[in-house]
């Protein structure tokens, strides 16, 4: 019988949200949580914060295992995020949702209104969550470069950035990857990056796959420079060739006949990957070393002293020996030979 577990790949999209700024809008960040326990959260992982936006479509995907015969609770909370602390405490809640991980499997794509802590509406605030089978463990390096775009700022160039997006089963297009913003710039490279396959395409070189260029605003209200359809297959070929793509934007297109392009794409790098499990590594032969490195600094204090970190407890061990013996018990049987040195 097989196992009754599959890893599952979450994308996040909001509407209607609070606004807390003053003379701007927020800017949200999605932060996913696991229950560990009655009324106990451990926070998993954050999508991107979206500046100045109240209807934000993250780019960052959460990745989680999905149990059959487990209730496994999950919880969604959004934040305006207004410094670079990671404290939550210091910035402005816009609403949470709470489900399992059921929930969301069985309905593919759930949509909830958000709550506030007092169990009140935030809003009119909307949470999307689309849930999708992760089958490949491909992925794809990418990097982009672009020529002669258009001039969208008044007093200097644009500052373009690009959103990939692949088409889903019904047509429409989620986002798969949100590049950098490069300022003041008409011939952008962007960084490298690496987008999972199955986000990118469902793991079909053929299936369309959308390119977005923008000239980014503070207020949120990004100007369209461009956009092209093509194929990760497409992409291959252009990396090969050096061909690039029109970048066309529709309106101006419908206004001049002699209209070309607002620039071109071109692909500098396209190679597929696959992004090895850990599990890949233990079976494919990869050794582990398990070895302990102890402080015993003075400021410790004496390990005679109930109050020390080294304290030889006679009822029970230590904090560093709890840590040791926690840690020992599980890599211990990735270990090769068994012998556990100390530093």
């Amino acid at each position: 019988m097989a196992q009754c577990v599959t890893k599952v790949e979450l994308s996040i999209s909001c509407e209607n949200l609070l606004n807390k700024d003053v003379g701007s809008k927020s800017d949200p960040l999605c932060v996913f949580f696991i229950s560990t326990g009655e009324n106990q959260w451990a926070e998993i992982d954050r999508t991107e914060q979206v500046k100045n936006c109240l209807a934000p479509k993250f780019s960052k995907k959460f990745l989680v295992d999905f149990y059959f015969e487990q209730i496994q609770k999950l919880k969604f909370g959004i934040y305006d995020i207004d410094n670079k602390t990671i404290d939550l405490k210091d910035d402005d809640f816009l609403g949470y949702f709470e489900c399992t991980l059921g929930q969301i499997v069985s309905s593919k794509k759930l949509m909830r209104p958000l709550m506030l802590k007092d169990a009140k509406l935030a809003g009119k605030g909307i949470i999307s969550i689309l849930a999708e089978e992760i089958k490949d463990n491909r992925a794809v390096n990418l990097q982009l470069q672009a020529q002669n775009l258009d001039k969208k700022d008044l007093f200097g160039k644009s500052d373009p950035y690009l959103e990939i997006s692949k088409q889903t089963q019904d047509g429409k297009w989620q986002i798969a990857h949100r590049t950098e913003v490069i300022k003041n710039n008409l011939n952008p490279s962007w960084k490298a990056f690496k987008v999972a396959l199955h986000s990118l395409c469902d793991g079909d070189l053929q299936r369309p796959v959308k390119v977005e260029c923008f000239d980014y605003d503070n207020d949120g209200s990004h100007d369209l420079i461009g956009s092209f359809e093509t194929t990760v297959a497409k992409f291959q070929e252009a990396s090969q060739s050096g061909a690039a793509f029109d970048c066309v934007n529709p309106k101006k297109q419908q206004k001049k006949k002699s209209y070309k392009n607002s620039g071109t794409v071109s692909i500098k790098k396209c190679e597929i990957v696959k992004d090895y499990s850990f599990l890949d590594y233990i079976m494919g032969g990869c050794q582990m070393n398990f070895t302990v490195g102890i402080d015993f600094t003075g400021s410790n204090g004496d390990p005679r002293s109930p109050n020390s970190l080294h304290y030889i407890n006679p009822n029970g061990l230590n904090e560093y020996l709890m840590a040791i013996w926690s840690v020992g018990m599980v890599v211990q049987d990735y270990d090769t030979d068994k012998m556990f040195p100390v530093l």
